[in-house]
């Protein structure tokens, strides 16, 4: 989505700033700008903004040169205002104050009406423009732009993270960071903000991550920095000594291995921006979004894989918190196939690559097909899938590496209840019901690293499937897609033969194949089905079979004869298939470690399958 640079430093600063924005290109965005303070007296800004790509800004940029050596930029993903150059970032008032935004202003209409009506006009669209008429207006109360920043993000609510330049103060840059990441890059005689350390990549590899609330004073020698109290702290810098690829494991043994244990932050930065203090922010899903979606009556959704099981995840969040019909099709099979399309569907594709060769078909037959509109998740912001489909949703899982995926799946499925989220909105969700998810979801991160500390035990209980050939994983209810997820991981990376079952479906079949050489693994949240399901564990246990049971901590499952019990930290139940899953990726990572097979790359299988 948006991209945050800036710089201030005893050189020109456009090229560094325009380097910044080709490295953040693949967020995605519609348009690009920069300003950067002249060096006059007084200093002049010196905007430029264009539609279109980067390399378009580029091209104005040497057609009327800038020169100055600080400055700030940004890529545009447009949520208020459509896409063009007068929406398109720097904003500026009154030709003193410069502000490059990312994120959702909530409380944006009141503010502009209260700015106009104090005398202040508009160019544009956006909910962004409002912040540096506010503190155009602050600096009357204070000649200090740092304290102006302060004394305007107090008025502002929503996330976002911010960058503001000052023709009063040429060698300073402030920033701020409210619910959107931000990062300063640390120079020598030189100092640089990005919402991304890649941007910043080329001119330095120490970093300093802001916190949330925090607000930045930079100048070419210092950095200053508060909390949200306004109290003066200091943060630790950070030496970044690759590029943000993910070629390097750091210390794990296994791109797939480090890729479970990056789950944390890949969904904190998939919630940021797009969260606020009690709600979701809807404009931050793009300006189309809002009017496609309030004419849904139905959602289709087709993905293959791994992606499949995130879809079929959905189908129980948008048909219990939107009450609307929601079908999941396997897109080899939807492809050949009579459809029956139901009236204003809306038509959603799940793509880590966004090149899946069945699901892209699908997509393209879709839209002759009569929905609605089209929408993808997907992770890469330039793929055929996100410049085909009316809408998208970026998974913000960074590059994955292990053909088995991991991070992705978890953030398809945050992406996914978001999704269910804004529709259920429409329908008539109770606000202190979508308060109750939002604060779910900010403690979700800090679960999944609870689960991830349980990495010693499950690699234990993995010792059970060295000489095992095959086995079977057991869900009900959300969790039975889940319980799919494990298996497939299972098989894909350690070459056991495993199945998953709605559990309730066992005495239908697969019960015949429980014996004591057969290892059930089970997920066991603490919901309405876990009578149930504790019963259908009954059923494997009178047939000698040994279970592995990943179980909510307020559960009443004890271990015991052939019953091993992992305690799992209490979650709301709408957010448990997201937290099962991650120790089913552990469990099937470290039963292929021992089983010796080629983790990261297993065979006959490719990590973006183009062809059908």
């Amino acid at each position: 989505m948006c991209g945050i640079v800036g710089a201030t430093a005893r050189r020109p600063v456009s090229e560094i700033l325009l380097e910044g924005l080709r490295r953040l290109e693949y967020r995605g965005y519609d348009s690009a700008g920069l300003a950067v303070l002249g060096q006059g007296d007084p200093p002049v800004l010196q905007r430029r903004r264009t539609l279109g790509k980067v390399a378009e800004l580029v091209a104005h940029v040497h057609d009327q040169p800038v020169q100055g050596s600080t400055g700030i930029a940004h890529t545009r993903w447009a949520t208020h205002g459509a896409p063009s150059a007068l929406n398109a970032h720097p904003h500026q008032s009154q030709d003193l104050v410069s502000v490059v935004h990312n994120g959702i202003i909530e409380n944006y209409e009141p503010l502009r009406q209260q700015l106009a009506d104090a005398g202040y006009q508009f160019e544009s669209e956006t909910d962004s423009e409002v912040i540096a008429h506010l503190i155009h207006a602050s600096l009357s109360e204070t000649d200090n732009l740092t304290q102006a920043v302060r004394l305007a993000v107090r008025q502002l609510e929503g996330a976002f993270a911010i960058a503001v330049v000052c023709v009063h103060e040429p060698d300073t840059l402030v920033a701020a960071r409210v619910g959107s990441p931000l990062a300063i890059g640390v120079g020598i005689g030189e100092n640089f903000i990005a919402s991304d350390v890649l941007a910043l990549r080329p001119v330095t590899d120490r970093f300093i991550f802001l916190e949330e609330g925090d607000l930045v004073e930079l100048t070419p020698s210092e950095i200053s920095i508060w909390n949200l109290d306004d109290e003066a702290v200091v943060r630790a810098t950070v030496e970044v000594k690759q590029d943000h690829e993910e070629a390097d494991r750091g210390p794990y043994r296994h791109h797939m291995l480090k890729e479970i244990h990056e789950q944390p932050n890949v969904i904190r930065r998939t919630l940021e921006g797009r969260i606020g203090r009690r709600r979701l922010l809807e404009k931050a899903f793009g300006l189309r979004t809002g009017p496609i979606l309030d004419q849904v009556r139905a959602v289709t959704i087709v993905a293959c894989g791994s992606s499949y099981y995130t879809g079929a995840v959905a189908r129980y969040w948008i048909e219990a918190l939107a009450g609307l019909p929601c079908q999941v099709e396997i897109a080899s099979e939807y492809r050949y196939r009579d459809v029956a399309v139901p009236a204003d569907s809306l038509f959603v594709t799940i793509s880590q690559s966004g090149e899946t060769a069945d699901t892209l078909a699908a997509l393209r037959q879709a839209k002759q097909a009569g929905y609605l509109a089209t929408l993808t998740l997907c992770n890469v912001a330039t793929s055929s899938m996100v410049r085909e489909s009316d809408l998208y949703m970026l998974l913000e899982a960074g590059p994955e590496i292990g053909v088995a995926s991991t991070k992705a799946f978890t953030v398809q499925l945050v992406d996914l209840l978001l999704l269910a989220l804004l529709l259920a909105r429409r329908q008539g969700l109770a606000p202190e019901t979508e308060e109750t998810l939002i604060t779910a979801l900010r403690d979700l991160p800090t679960q999944v690293g609870e689960v991830l500390d349980l990495d010693p035990i499950i690699a234990r209980h993995a010792e059970r499937f060295i000489d095992r050939e095959h086995a079977l994983f057991l869900g009900r209810g959300s969790l039975y897609p889940i319980a799919m997820e494990g298996a497939l991981k299972l098989k894909e990376i350690s070459y056991i033969h495993a199945e998953g079952y709605a559990a309730g479906e066992l005495k239908h079949g697969p019960l015949a194949l429980v014996d004591e050489q057969m290892p059930v693994v089970a997920v066991a949240p603490n919901d309405d089905l876990l009578d149930k399901l504790y019963s259908n564990l009954e059923v494997v246990r009178a047939r000698g079979g040994k279970l592995l049971v990943f179980a909510d901590a307020q559960a009443s499952l004890q271990s015991a004869a052939n019953i091993d019990i992992v305690r799992m930290p209490a979650i709301h139940e709408l957010l448990a298939p997201i937290l099962y899953t991650v120790p089913l990726q552990l469990l099937a990572y470290h039963a292929a470690v021992l089983k010796g097979t080629d983790v990261d790359q297993p065979r006959n299988l490719a990590k973006s399958v183009t062809v059908e």
